[in-house]
Order: C-alpha cells, then sequence, then structure tokens
C-alpha cells in the first residue's frame, strides 16, 4: 500500500466499496444468482413462502409500501457500514482482506443472514432451508467481499 495507516480513509475506502458491493450483489441476485435460487425451491415452498410475505407481522408498524420503499435503503445502508468497519480493520490486519474479501463475505452471510437477521424477525432462519437454496445467498455475499476489497484497494491507493 506504501500508504501511512489511517481509520477514517479505511473506514470511507470501505463504506464506498460496500456501497458498490451492495449493487454488484442486487445484480447478482437478480441476475444468475436467481437461476439456482429459484431452482432449488419447491412449488410448495414457493406457496409457503408467498403465503408468509403477504401475512401482516403482529409488530409491525410499518405498512407493506413502507416496508417495501425501506427494504433497499436499509440494505444498501448496512452495506455501507459494514464496509466501512470492513475498510476500518482492513487498515491494521491483512487477515481481514484474505480471500480478497471472500472471507468477510463468507463470515457477513454467516453472522448477519443466518444468525442476527432472523434472530430480529426481519427474516425467516436459513436452517431450515436445503442446502441448494443456500447457494445463491451465499454466493452473492461472497461476490458482496470481493466488490467491496477490490473497490476499497482502488481507493484507498487514491487516499
Amino acid at each position: 500500500m506504501g500508504k501511512q495507516k489511517s481509520v477514517v480513509r479505511g473506514i470511507l475506502a470501505g463504506m464506498a466499496g460496500g456501497l458498490a458491493a451492495t449493487w454488484v450483489m442486487n445484480q447478482f441476485l437478480a441476475g444468475p444468482g436467481q437461476k439456482p435460487q429459484h431452482a432449488a425451491q419447491s412449488d410448495e415452498e414457493n406457496r409457503e413462502q408467498q403465503a408468509h410475505s403477504s401475512e401482516p407481522r403482529e409488530d409491525a408498524t410499518l405498512s407493506r409500501a413502507e416496508e417495501e420503499n425501506g427494504g433497499p435503503i436499509v440494505h444498501y445502508a448496512f452495506g455501507a457500514l459494514a464496509g466501512g468497519f470492513y475498510g476500518a480493520l482492513a487498515e491494521y490486519s491483512s487477515t481481514v482482506t484474505s480471500g480478497f474479501g471472500t472471507s468477510f463475505g463468507g463470515a457477513l452471510f454467516r453472522t448477519m443472514d443466518s444468525l442476527a437477521i432472523p434472530a430480529l424477525n426481519l427474516a425467516p432462519s436459513l436452517s431450515g432451508q436445503p442446502a441448494p437454496a443456500l447457494e445463491s445467498p451465499f454466493a452473492a455475499h461472497i461476490v458482496y467481499g470481493a466488490t467491496t476489497e477490490f473497490v476499497r484497494r482502488i481507493l484507498r491507493s487514491l487516499l
């Protein structure tokens, strides 16, 4: 890197990387990641998922339209925050960037999608899902990690 270590610059580069990576991750899920995910779900799982998503949650305070509008904002905000955290850690530890960010993407999938999001009742638990149904979400997080690292490295070399 050759540049002096700076947590602030690391955070900024990581946040920009996280924003870009969130967009790339969404494109992956809408394109190449969509086919394996849909192929893994049976018709019954699709019907159950549609019925569940149309039922209002007892604790919901937002309308369906508010949830649909707010979802992407929350996703991008979280992607930027996670990228900023990654960027700060990357300033002082090369272990964090192992696998060109793919280790970070895998860890993010495991901690957030598998544990935290279901615990907060933001999405159903992944534990009951068949392994093929998890391939696309996992791969999307690997794409997120690699993209975050790619953008972070470029920006950090400029800062």
